[in-house]
């Protein structure tokens, strides 16, 4: 069995009171002053397991207190895991002992049985040997007796003595023998017993030591373990710390920074403190020398103030009215074919109300719902008339947009309706999921159908919650606070988002439910064409509820915004009332403003003037422009009058066909009725020439005419008749909605086609944008290359021309050096001639200089 030593890689784990652990702090301090890495230090743990965390100096303010706790408190787990860890190291380390304890004590006892298990074998040797020489010796008594017996007998008488003597001999050895026998018996036995104890205590003892050595195996390998984790929990705590030690330098360098960005900010503070006490001595002085009272000093006096007049922020907020108007129209307008839709598919399905009888509960639910248009339309009439209250010349806030107030009484009494038609909307749809062509798909769409209707109505109840809040300050002063104008616009922005979720909801549900009953068998075509309906209506919904929401979004900020527009030097309006008072007050301004202009004398205006004068600079263009404008005009002139004397003959030959056709109607009625009917007859086909004189289109006579004639014929006539003018007017109406039909194809088909050509010219454009593009990057490569090659080959140049500046300078030096020393002993010589009386001019006296000042030469 293997066996750990004291000493060693985790020594340091040790208690201090154990062998082998350096005595806590001190073991510690050893391993430190090694070099070894001190797994305590780490945690800041010492001897006895008491923490001490190093904090560096550096940081203030807020980061430090932060840096501060949280390293601490990192710490302080880290010590209390230590702490648990090493205890439960102790225990396993005490169960590691015993468990050597117990595996020497067996070593002892398997030394000892070996030694007797020696003892006997040599005993079993001896026996053995001696057994042998026992064997040996009585064989060969037993030859000898078999020797001595033939002797015996011949020799009887005579050897009577010497047989006694024999018999008593082999009677000794008998005995000798049949004790040694029983010996060696007895000795086998305990050999055998000894054997069969030493292998069973042999056994025992091997078994005993294979499960001490897998159970030291399983604590070797737990104590690998955690010593493994150990170290890893020791080197992710050094990386944290080398992490901590990183961030708290940046913390000091960010710490620097801000002290002298305070500093700065301070001074500036300063400054600015200086300059505004002086402006605000100044203004102080100003206003006690020239104002006389102060008239901002009751702030719900200062709301009768007129403000300033923004044209800008009228037309805004009229514009933005409007685009709400035409968003709200449409939203009224998918209403309406929302709930007429839903009403006639209650009297398709699930039961035909032209084959049987529909259920009371839809009956009363098709009723409600007929009368939709009652509480649809207000909503429109509101809005339109919240429009008209945004002029130009009113200022639009809050407390002076009444109108709010009536568009939030419609939308309440709609939220009315809604609620009133909801249980017979889910009663509704629960007896479509159980009637017998109800499938388990419908059946899951009709339920998800249910909640989403259970969530446009609790979506219309908040908005209609949001708006009536912001009706609150033109009718009640102390209805809803300023401060809390922002916070209920955008609640009302995300009530407008959730509404316009709820309907995507609605439509993906709606279609799929559709798309399932289409599959139906019993499916009609007036299902078919009613689902169809109701389908595009939810799809209008949820694109004008998308509309709406993102409109809204877009401006509330401007909403926002615009709140602080009011009376100037006061926080706004304090009541409906004041409002009200500085309207009037407005109002009255502008026509005491209007009273005070003069009128002018009728003069051109200086701008018309320049306009003319350039206008006559280039006279001959514009003669030329206006003579070709009055000669088309004139054209046109008399391409209508042509036109109008055409339509005048084509109007009077209709009027002559009329009367002929009226004069032939009424000689046929004259001869197929009785004499009482005919006179009747003429004074009405005369009533419909003249009434037929004073239209403008024949087709509208031709329709109206019989109706009045069939009153004089008989019930046959008159049915028949009825019957043709009532297929003539479905005949009309069809084709109305066939030309509908057509006119958005074709303008469809037309908006595909802009759709394909503009797609096309953006292919197009971005093709050639990435040519472009590689073109450029091809030119930019090309110019990086160049502008390479010119920069080296300058830097070439650069260094050629400092070389040969140096070694131009070199040349210099050294011909400076040169002339100088031709200089010394061109003196030189001058003195030996004068010395020797020569002449200086001749250069026999001097061949050294000579010979230099050819070498210059040359």
């Amino acid at each position: 069995m293997r066996s750990r030593p004291a000493s060693g890689p985790h020594s340091s784990f040790l208690p201090p009171g154990e062998p082998g652990s350096g005595g806590g702090a001190a073991a510690v301090a050893e391993e430190a002053g090694a070099g070894g890495t001190v797994p305590g230090s780490v945690f800041g743990v010492g001897g006895g397991g008491r923490g001490s965390t190093v904090i560096k100096p550096g940081l203030d303010g807020a980061g430090e207190a932060m840096a501060s706790a949280e390293l601490q408190g990192k710490y302080q787990k880290l010590a209390q895991e230590y702490s648990k860890l090493r205890a439960q190291n102790q225990v396993l380390k005490k169960g590691v002992v015993d468990e050597q304890a117990n595996s020497a004590a067996l070593k002892e006892q398997l030394k000892m049985k070996d030694q007797s298990l020696r003892k006997l074998q040599q005993e079993m040797d001896s026996l053995t040997f001696r057994n042998l020489q026992l064997a040996k010796r009585v064989e060969l008594l037993q030859d000898e007796l078999a020797v001595s017996e033939p002797r015996g007998k011949k020799n009887k008488k005579s050897g009577e003595s010497a047989s006694q003597l024999s018999q008593e001999q082999k009677s000794v050895f008998d005995e000798d023998l049949q004790k040694k026998i029983e010996e060696n018996e007895r000795l086998h036995i305990q050999f055998f017993e000894a054997d069969e104890q030493h292998k069973h205590v042999e056994a025992e003892l091997r078994s005993q030591l294979a499960a001490l050595e897998t159970e030291a195996a399983q604590h070797q390998a737990v104590v690998d373990g955690l010593t493994r984790k150990y170290m890893e929990t020791i080197e992710k705590l050094q990386n944290d710390k080398a992490k901590l030690e990183v961030k708290s330098q940046t913390l000091e360098k960010e710490a620097k920074e801000c002290r002298l960005r305070t500093e700065e900010c301070q001074l500036q503070l300063k400054n600015l403190h200086e300059d505004l006490s002086g402006r605000l001595e100044e203004s102080l002085s100003i206003i006690n020398e020239k104002v006389p009272f102060n008239d901002t000093k009751y702030s719900h006096y200062n709301a009768l103030n007129v403000p300033l007049h923004n044209r800008r922020h009228q037309l805004k907020m009229r514009d933005i009215a409007g685009q709400a108007l035409a968003f709200v129209q449409d939203l009224v307008k998918s209403l309406l074919n929302f709930h007429t839709y839903t009403e006639q598919r209650i009297q398709i399905f699930p039961i035909d109300s032209a084959i049987d009888t529909i259920s009371p509960l839809n009956q009363k639910f098709s009723h409600y719902l007929h009368e939709n248009a009652s509480y649809v339309r207000p909503l429109e009439e509101g809005m339109l008339h919240l429009f008209e209250s945004i002029t130009e010349d009113t200022i639009t806030v809050l407390e002076t947009t009444v109108k709010l107030k009536i568009f939030s009484e419609h939308l309440t009494s709609y939220i009315c309706f809604l609620r009133k038609i909801l249980p017979y909307q889910l009663k509704s749809l629960e007896e479509e999921c159980e009637s017998s062509l109800c499938t388990s798909a419908l059946r899951a769409r009709n339920l998800e159908l249910s909640q989403d209707m259970k969530k446009m109505t609790a979506v219309f109840e908040k908005l209609q919650t949001y708006v009536s809040l912001l009706a609150l300050p033109s009718t009640e002063p102390d209805g809803l606070l300023r401060t809390n104008y922002s916070s209920v616009l955008t609640n009302v922005g995300a009530a407008l988002h959730g509404f316009h979720d709820v309907m995507k909801d609605i439509s993906k549900h709606y279609n799929q439910k559709a798309t399932i009953e289409h599959e139906l068998p019993t499916a009609t075509q007036k299902l078919i064409t009613t689902n169809d309906c109701i389908l595009s209506s939810v799809v209008a919904l949820t694109n004008g509820a998308g509309k709406i929401a993102s409109f809204f979004s877009n401006n509330v900020d401007y909403f926002i915004a615009s709140l602080s527009y009011g009376p100037k030097a006061a926080s706004g309006f304090i009541s409906p009332l004041s409002a009200e008072c500085m309207l009037q007050y407005k109002k009255k301004a502008a026509a005491y403003m209007k009273a005070l202009r003069k009128p002018l004398l009728e003069s051109v205006p200086y701008e018309e003037a320049l306009a003319n004068r350039r206008i006559l600079l280039s006279s001959t263009e514009s003669r030329e422009g206006l003579a070709q404008q009055v000669q088309q005009s004139l054209e046109k002139i008399s391409k209508l009058e042509q036109e109008k004397e055409h339509w005048m003959l084509e109007a009077q030959l209709a009027k002559i066909k009329l009367e002929k056709e009226n004069q032939r109607i009424a000689d046929k009625l004259k001869s197929t009725s009785s004499g009482q009917v005919g006179g009747p007859t003429q004074e009405h086909a005369a009533a419909a020439v003249v009434s037929a004189a004073g239209q403008e289109e024949a087709s509208t006579k031709s329709v109206t005419e019989p109706l009045h004639s069939t009153s004089l014929v008989p019930d046959v006539e008159s049915r028949e008749d009825l019957i043709k003018n009532h297929y003539m007017t479905r005949i009309v109406e069809l084709t109305s909605q066939l030309q509908l039909a057509d006119s958005k194809s074709v303008h469809f088909y037309a908006e595909c086609r802009a759709l394909s050509k503009r797609l096309a010219l953006a292919e197009k454009s971005k093709e050639a944008l990435t040519e472009e593009m590689k073109v450029a990057s091809q030119s930019i490569s090309r110019l990086q290359d160049e502008l390479t090659t010119t920069k080296r080959s300058y830097e070439d140049q650069l260094s050629m021309m400092s070389d040969h500046l140096c070694s131009m300078n070199e040349t210099l030096s050294k011909q400076r050096e040169e002339i100088d020393t031709l200089k010394m002993s061109n003196k030189s010589c001058y003195c030996c001639t004068e010395l020797q009386g020569q002449d200086p001019s001749s250069s026999a006296g001097c061949p050294q200089e000579a010979g230099v000042l050819s070498d210059l030469v040359h």
